[in-house]
């Protein structure tokens, strides 16, 4: 199968958008199985390629089932396809992110919602020291390629315990760690878009390696994962 995302994806996610309900898909059911090859192809490739320059846990490819528990919106399927590969160990943290949407389609990496301990860290860490982060978010192939962190997940002055003047409060008030890219539906559906996720891929190993230092090390610098 090629690796290539076919037409068909996107046409087919577009009548969903516009037909969201079960009685549509289960009349449609055959276009949505084919359409979850197509990806789940497109999906292995990638990891493949993650693999030769990365270590990955696990791929999570994302339901297309909405949960419908909290929101008033009960439309029952996700009008987007995607996916996630996790890197492997407790030296390696962060995970790659990829989203299919006609209109809205991004590559993503980073941190989503830290858990207290690791997102207290990574704000101490900007605290004392932010000049390797803002040296990596800066590099000029970084920075055209995700021109910063995601800014939507912030708190709005300043956490507990830190001061709303620091100079680095614009990233120490953050609550996720993100980067991202998007792309037009042309490059999604050309030849290259494989390349051209992994290239964005590629680009977030420098910050992937920073971020898992700083997150399996104390303040001192002292590692806090045991040796087997």
């Amino acid at each position: 199968m090629s690796d290539k995302i076919p037409h068909v994806v996107f046409r087919f996610l577009q009548d969903l958008k516009e037909n969201n309900s079960r009685e549509w898909m289960e009349v449609h059911r055959k276009e949505y199985l084919k359409s979850e090859e197509y990806l789940k192809g497109f999906y292995n490739e990638i990891l493949k390629k993650l693999n030769e320059t990365d270590q990955i846990e696990k791929m999570k490819i994302f339901r297309i089932y909405r949960d419908l528990r909290f929101t008033p919106d009960k439309t029952p399927y996700n009008i987007h396809r995607s996916v996630s590969f996790r890197r492997a160990g407790a030296m390696r943290r962060g995970s790659y992110y990829l989203r299919l949407q006609p209109g809205n389609s991004f590559v993503a990496g980073g941190f989503f919602k830290p858990d207290k301990e690791d997102l207290y860290r990574i704000r101490k860490e900007f605290e004392i020291d932010s000049s390797e982060i803002i040296e990596i978010l800066n590099r000029k192939d970084f920075k055209n390629a995700f021109n910063g962190f995601v800014q939507e997940n912030a708190v709005k002055t300043a956490p507990r315990g830190f001061d709303k003047d620091h100079e680095n409060i614009d990233l120490i008030r953050l609550k996720s760690f993100i980067v991202r890219h998007r792309f037009s539906d042309e490059e999604v559906l050309s030849a290259d878009f494989p390349e051209k996720v992994m290239y964005h891929f590629r680009l977030l190993r420098p910050y992937f390696d920073y971020m898992s230092e700083v997150l399996t090390t104390d303040l001192n610098g002292v590692s806090i994962i045991d040796a087997d």
